[in-house]
């Protein structure tokens, strides 16, 4: 078991790694992550297929752009379109934007945001196709960028603090997609009650020839009347079978 764990904890490593390095690693970063488990070659291909189907590139980067739908792509294009309008910085000039941008300078903070929105855009392709709108990881990125340009303070070099930034970007998206998730669970949970309840109640109203009450419904079927009574409100008393909450 503790093995199990450990080999986990060196995956997760290699993700935040990832992360650092604009969600790439190399073979060697890979294999030295791995080294004292003394995996031989078909177990560390089966380690390089986790990482590219979680999309993170080992060696070369992953196409993005496989992930998107043909909605997606429309809009992101309009997107990109737009930030054409933005001045454009060289390497020379982004890094002196970091520097002063680590400095606390708000004036090289706000270009420093306004030179990295395209990156953010290149870090939600990664995350596309995942049960949200690409819009929306764009606008979760963006949220974080901006937050995240004046909390670089504490890192030495210009390198380092981008690949903070770019961290705190993966991580706000991340987050967003894992909300999203438990949202439709909750969803999915909320319906499947809904569905049960409604087949129950046109059963017994087939039975009694009418619509039913919850309480009948609750003693007849064995159903917590509390169930009902949950599902008729979250179908705003759309169930067919059941009379509709009193008051």
């Amino acid at each position: 078991m503790e093995r199990e764990l450990l080999f986990a904890d060196r995956l997760e490593q290699l993700r935040n790694t990832a992360k650092s390095q604009g969600n790439l690693v190399t073979q060697a970063q890979v294999r030295e992550a791995f080294a004292e488990f003394g995996l031989g070659e078909e177990q560390l291909e089966l380690v390089f297929d986790y990482l590219k189907k979680h999309r993170i590139g080992v060696g070369t980067p992953v196409d993005t752009d496989e992930y998107l739908t043909g909605e997606e792509k429309s809009y992101l294009q309009v997107y990109l379109d737009e930030l054409k309008t933005l001045p454009v910085y060289g390497a020379g000039e982004k890094e002196a934007v970091i520097l002063s941008a680590m400095a606390g300078e708000s004036g090289a903070q706000e270009k420093l945001l306004t030179c990295y929105l395209p990156n953010v855009v290149d870090i939600a392709k990664l995350y596309a196709g995942q049960g949200v709108y690409l819009e929306d990881l764009i606008g979760e990125g963006n949220v974080a960028a901006a937050a995240g340009v004046k909390l670089l303070g504490a890192f030495e070099h210009a390198a380092e603090a981008e690949g903070a930034l770019a961290k705190m970007v993966m991580d706000a998206m991340e987050e967003y997609i894992a909300g999203n998730a438990e949202e439709s669970k909750k969803s999915r949970r909320l319906l499947e009650k809904v569905n049960k309840v409604a087949d129950a109640a046109k059963k017994l109203a087939e039975e009694y020839g009418r619509k039913v009450t919850a309480e009948e419904l609750a003693r007849e079927s064995g159903l917590p009347l509390k169930t009902i009574q949950d599902a008729m409100r979250v179908s705003e008393d759309k169930i067919e079978d059941l009379e509709k909450i009193s008051g």
